[in-house]
């Protein structure tokens, strides 16, 4: 049996001349979840992201084998 996660994270676009700020903002953020689930004995088993309005939806969904 199996144990499945999935976080999500947004991001709000900004008036700027970088237009790789989300990307450069989201890095950090997401190897953070990646290693706080890595911890828990979870993989990364897909992402997703959908943009809406000013915002990008980043997920994460996570699996894990149950003893």
């Amino acid at each position: 049996m199996k144990s499945y996660k999935v976080e999500g994270l947004i991001y709000y676009t900004k008036l700027t001349l970088d237009s790789k700020h989300i990307l450069n903002d989201s890095q950090a953020d997401v190897q953070a979840k990646l290693d706080e689930y890595a911890q828990q004995g979870y993989r990364l088993t897909s992402t997703n992201t959908v943009s809406f309005g000013a915002a990008i939806y980043i997920y994460l969904y996570f699996e894990k084998d149950l003893d």
